[in-house]
């Protein structure tokens, strides 16, 4: 007897549950080669499922070769389908991995960096990609320019400046897709090996890997209330660039006052070099209008990143740099090796979606949204632990930062804490110079409601008391 856990409650049909234990134990070797499998009827019998399931999972099992089937005496596993495989690597099976996920669904993540998801725009998105589509010409839907849509990037270069500060001609525009991408290209554009690259203490893990993965030294430099300690960068090497988050320091939440956007510039023309700057989700500032770019300080020597993942949604992969015209046609060409062009129906739907206002529209709700869950966080975390703990870097963006007096977050009270279903993330995973963070963590509440909030902090709180 062929032995299959059904499971009516998943979201995955019910041949596809057949197929894919049966294959799934032919590559394991379980089922050898020449085993036979149940005839249809009786397995169906067997699982209390129609035949025609049955039928359609062996078909499809017979047409990738799986199992071969024998004229009037059945169907049996086909020879050489077995694929050893190291024990450790073992994935788990597709019902193990939908379990998890299943099981992961009423844990309360505080990641930061993601939007309200279930705010974005749908309709009115759906509206204007109706229209894109049914308006383009059949030279829409080919190839298209690696630097992107020349309509798109006149309207987002009108944008930036009135919104950011920014000054730029459309030409030095190129589209990616997402921010990584464009810390990617600008990697590959200004980095060797052996350069070193002077770069903000902490800051976002992932951008320490991209640019270290080139062959760079990261040359962390202390962050302070006030962003990066400009004070601190050596002047004694020229660096591949320095990167800076100025507008809202990720992950401590500071913004770099004049004096320092100065003394960088300054530093970066004696040394001949660019700053990097990441304007990281500085639309969403709560005290004041948003702070003003570096970028537009001095263009020659800024090479600016911005992405729509925080603003609208990162399904839509869709990012940007601003480079001084020296940069530009290089980086074309880098962008055309990486992935020709970022995809183009989703530039013409958001260049409508910012011409036509409901980019600032939407930005205004939501910010609207984001003081309302900021100020429940922060009533949850003082309510929960009182003068325990310390908040910071709350003015903008979608998280806040929240110091204990009493508690450091190394892995082994993270692994206590996602016990009672919440997750949360330490300052200290993205040092560069470890043990200046222990004791913060970074909680982002952009795609969590107020009800889920108020449940995240009181679980953490649980988990923190117990100790």
């Amino acid at each position: 007897m062929l032995w299959l856990h059904i499971d009516r409650s998943l979201d995955i049909s019910l041949k596809k549950q057949v197929y894919e234990q049966i294959r799934t134990r032919i590559l394991q070797g379980e089922l050898t080669a020449g085993y036979r499998l149940p005839a249809s009827r009786e397995l169906a019998i067997q699982l209390n499922l129609s035949r025609n399931v049955v039928i359609e999972a062996y078909e499809q099992l017979l047409a990738e070769g799986y199992v071969k089937g024998r004229q009037g005496s059945g169907t049996y596993v086909a020879p050489g389908a077995y694929l050893e495989r190291d024990l450790k690597e073992q994935p788990s099976s597709f019902l193990e991995t939908h379990r998890d996920e299943e099981k992961e669904k009423d844990e309360i993540d505080f990641r930061s960096g993601i939007p309200a998801l279930n705010h974005f725009p749908k309709k009115k998105w759906g509206k204007l990609s109706k229209q894109v589509c049914e308006e383009a010409s059949n030279a829409d839907f080919g190839y298209d320019n690696p630097e992107g849509r020349s309509e798109f990037r006149h309207v987002l270069s009108r944008y930036l400046k009135r919104t950011r500060g920014v000054h730029c001609h459309p030409d030095q525009l190129i589209i990616t897709s997402g921010a990584t991408q464009g810390f990617s290209l600008i990697a590959n554009l200004l980095l060797s090996p052996d350069d070193r690259v002077i770069i903000e203490d902490p800051i976002t893990h992932e951008i320490q890997t991209i640019f270290s993965s080139s062959g760079a030294t990261l040359y962390p430099v202390p962050v302070d209330e006030d962003g990066m300690r400009t004070d601190l960068i050596p002047v004694d090497k020229k660096p591949g660039f320095v990167f800076v988050t100025s507008s809202h320091q990720f992950p401590l939440g500071g913004i770099l006052p004049i004096q320092r956007r100065i003394q960088l510039i300054q530093l970066a023309r004696k040394l001949d070099t660019y700053i990097v700057e990441d304007d990281y989700d500085s639309e969403f500032r709560y005290d004041g209008e948003p702070i003003h770019s570096l970028q537009g300080l001095d263009p020659e020597r800024v090479v600016y990143v911005g992405t729509f993942s925080k603003i609208l949604s990162p399904s839509l992969r869709l990012g940007y740099l601003i480079l001084p015209p020296v940069l530009t046609q290089q980086c074309r060409e880098l962008k055309w090796f990486f992935d020709l062009h970022a995809p183009s129906l989703e530039q013409m739907t958001l260049s409508r979606f910012i011409h036509n206002g409901s980019l600032d529209h939407h930005i205004q709700k939501m910010r609207k949204l984001y003081v309302k869950r900021r100020k429940i966080l922060k009533v949850c975390l003082k309510e929960e632990f009182g003068d325990r703990v310390s908040i910071s870097g709350d003015s903008t963006g979608l998280h806040l930062i929240v110091e204990f007096k009493d508690v450091q977050f190394d892995e082994g009270m993270l692994s206590h804490i996602s016990r009672y279903k919440v997750k949360v993330y330490p300052v200290e995973l993205h040092s560069i110079q470890k043990g200046f963070h222990r004791k913060k963590l970074i909680l982002g509440y952009g795609n969590l409601n107020e009800e889920q909030i108020r449940e995240g902090i009181c679980r953490l709180g649980q988990a923190l008391h117990r100790l």
